[in-house]
């Protein structure tokens, strides 16, 4: 597609955008009635997958923290092995 063609082809669709202003707006939970069931079930689901990712980073973070408590005690019995060795 030429560059003139693509500019063309964005004038259009913007025209028939601003000609037909309906089809832009948010559905009905985003653009009003925030009391309906499905707003709030919309919120719901929302809330969650908020839920669902902190725990998901509370459980990396976690095990990242025993990875590491794990490592220092690995640690600190290879050097108290090599020391008796010597």
């Amino acid at each position: 597609m030429t560059r003139i063609a693509r500019i063309v082809f964005q004038v259009v669709v913007t025209m028939a955008l601003l000609a037909a202003p309906r089809a832009v707006l948010a559905c009905p939970v985003c653009f009003g009635q925030s009391d309906s069931p499905l707003a709030k079930g919309v919120n719901m689901g929302v809330l969650f997958l908020l839920g669902t990712v902190t725990v998901v980073l509370v459980g990396f973070a976690g095990f990242m923290i025993y990875l590491a408590r794990r490592a220092k005690v690995f640690a600190g019995e290879t050097s108290t092995a090599s020391e008796e060795t010597a």
